[in-house]
């Protein structure tokens, strides 16, 4: 046991050095940035390049590492956060999320996507204590953490721009009124915290032995997790959730084993969240919602179109693309109608009540094992497969996250994350009803009146209909007093609960309309890939469809469709190369959040 111990110390350490950088910017900009941990992964691919390959010293490779990884910090802060910094946090967060497909896939076309052993600088085992064996690397990494924690301590303590840091996270419009430059002292900590996070990504090369562009990125979020649980804001409180979470999660996997790893973490996070969603050593004061409507989507409205001009392009749909296209355009009409069928309505999330979910492949994955499941185990027929696929995927993930829509700020967005890994976590250790790692093979096509279809133009046409439906359905919502109740919660929160609107519930309502129609989505996908494993819904799944919707338009629902063309068919139809498309998604969100937060489907108005 003890080395279990040991090993999650280890383990830990990183983690707080992750958590510390999350922390400290959050304390200065309010802004929870999720490009820190793609700041740990390219800090590895840097320190294997600079000590395996370039054969410098480790700690000549270490400093080069803190350098480069600074002045990454300081351009994400330039190009990404800095000039968003009087939009709602929101806005900051999804564009370091953005920034952090932009970093990982640039780390990816550099140094190639394969995995790589990295090299041994120092000695990993020369070193027997009580009867385990330690290595000098790991001394030097606590000694770093340690000696890095009580500079930083000492820095924000006494040093000048250390007590101007403090100042600025306390209030940062009084301290500009008292000649405290924020903008300089708000590099300063996206410095620092790059700088820990790019050393982190070195002692992750050392402990785990090889690296990859990608191979941190779990690195990265467990370093969110640590200092949400610490809470945000507290660099004791991101210390302490660091090395608490590599010792759980060492306990847990030598008890439970590896595949209890993310069940283990994420289940300890959200139920920190429920139980003190401050943290541990976070203030008390309450979180207020940060709408994503209002000053963060600008003057604009969606298009209207009338019904003549629905007709001409549900016509054009459904006639041109099949008949002109051939299979290969019917198969990525597919793919596009699939991700719409996610993205529309998501507006009602996000662009009425102003809420964002991080975790949309989580329904998703549901409706599509609930539908393989009903259809192989119980042999339903594939409609009212799909039917109970949608209305399962609501019911759970909504009783999942109900006690969520309680919080504010960005804990809502980071509980709907780790709500999708527990759900991933789940399938993947359910042997006995989903196979677990090895996946549902065989799953029939869908059929309709015992008519199976098996080509991609009927399958496209299939989606087509149900995309129609969705359409129809969210647009009635939107039209409604419903619409307009959660239009009210995202413009307003405070005043719509001074009004008597219980927020929670209607947030909680959207998400479960949303989640309805992502179990339908998982069902197509389940039935036209005949084939699921935990693998087919990655975080990317959750990105792409959030990155869809803020393209087309927050509010609009076919702005949604629109993206969905944009993003899925474009790329689908010209064969990119993968790691060039999610490139592409960055970018593209990180200029749309800057330059049009209200999307492409609407106009200004006077």
């Amino acid at each position: 046991m003890l080395d279990t111990i040991i090993s999650g110390l280890v383990h830990g350490n990183v983690y707080a050095l992750v958590a510390v950088g999350i922390s400290l910017i959050f304390g200065v900009t309010n802004v929870v940035n999720f490009a820190q941990g793609s700041i740990v992964g390219f800090g590895a691919m840097l320190g294997w390049w600079f000590i395996g390959v370039l054969a410098w010293p480790w700690w000549l490779g270490l400093i080069a590492v803190a350098a480069a990884s600074a002045v990454i910090g300081y351009v994400i802060n330039l190009t990404t956060v800095r000039p968003l910094i009087k939009a709602p946090p929101i806005a900051a967060l999804l564009a370091t999320f953005a920034a952090s497909m932009v970093l990982d896939n640039l780390s990816q076309i550099i140094f190639s996507p394969d995995t790589r052993a990295f090299p041994e600088p120092l000695p990993t085992d020369n070193i027997q204590l009580a009867g385990v064996r330690l290595g000098t690397s790991d001394l030097v990494a606590f000694g770093f953490t340690l000696v890095a924690m009580v500079g930083l301590w000492g820095y924000l303590t006494y040093g000048r721009d250390g007590q101007a840091i403090r100042a600025t996270a306390a209030d940062p419009d009084a301290a500009q009124q008292m000649g405290i430059p924020v903008a300089r002292i708000q590099n300063l900590s996206f410095i620092l915290a790059s700088v820990l996070g790019g050393v982190a990504g070195i002692f992750f090369g050392m402990f785990s032995g090889v690296v990859s562009p990608f191979s941190a990125a779990f690195t990265g979020i467990i370093g969110f997790i640590a200092a949400a649980i610490g809470g945000l804001g507290s660099i004791v409180g991101a210390v302490a959730g660091g090395f608490l979470i590599g010792l759980l999660e060492a306990i847990g996997v030598y008890q439970f084993g590896d595949g209890f790893r993310d069940l283990i973490i994420f289940g300890l996070f959200l139920l920190v969240l429920l139980v003190r969603p401050h943290g541990l050593f976070g203030a008390r004061q309450a979180l207020a919602g940060e709408p994503m409507t209002g000053t963060f989507l600008g003057a604009g409205r969606p298009i209207p179109l009338t019904w003549w001009q629905w007709l001409v392009l549900a016509a054009l749909a459904a006639v041109a693309v099949p008949l002109l296209g051939g299979p290969v355009l019917s198969a990525v009409g597919t793919q596009v109608a699939i991700y719409a069928i996610m993205a529309v309505p998501m507006t009602l999330l996000a662009g009425s009540t102003g809420q964002v979910s991080l975790g949309q492949a989580a329904p998703v994955a549901i409706g599509a094992y609930a539908s393989a499941l009903l259809v192989m185990r119980l042999e339903l027929p594939f409609l009212v497969a799909l039917l109970l696929a949608g209305v399962l995927a609501a019911m759970i993930a909504t009783l999942l996250t109900l006690p969520i829509w309680r919080l504010g700020g960005h804990y809502v967005s980071l509980a709907t994350l780790a709500l999708g890994f527990v759900v991933l976590a789940v399938i993947r250790n359910w042997d006995s009803v989903t196979q677990g790692a090895y996946g549902l093979s065989g799953i029939p096509a869908p059929s309709i009146l015992g008519q199976p279809l098996l080509t991609s133009r009927s399958h496209y046409l299939l989606d087509l209909g149900l995309l129609a439906i969705t359409l129809a359905v969210t647009q009635r919502v939107r039209a409604a007093h419903l619409g307009t109740v959660l239009a009210s919660v995202g413009s307003d929160e405070v005043a719509a609960r001074s009004l008597g609107v219980h927020t929670r519930n209607y947030k909680a309502l959207a998400y479960s309309i949303s989640a309805f129609f992502a179990g339908i989505a998982g069902s197509l996908l389940a039935h036209q890939y005949n084939y699921l494993d935990p693998t087919v819904f990655p975080i990317q799944m959750s990105v792409l469809v959030l990155t869809i919707i803020v393209l087309g338009g927050l509010n609009s629902s076919f702005g949604a469709v629109l993206g969905a063309i944009v993003l899925v068919g474009l790329p689908e139809a010209l064969r990119v190369a993968p790691d060039v498309r999610i490139l592409l998604y960055g970018v593209i969100m990180i200029a749309m959040i800057r330059f049009r937060p209200q999307g492409l489907w609407t106009r200004r108005t006077a």
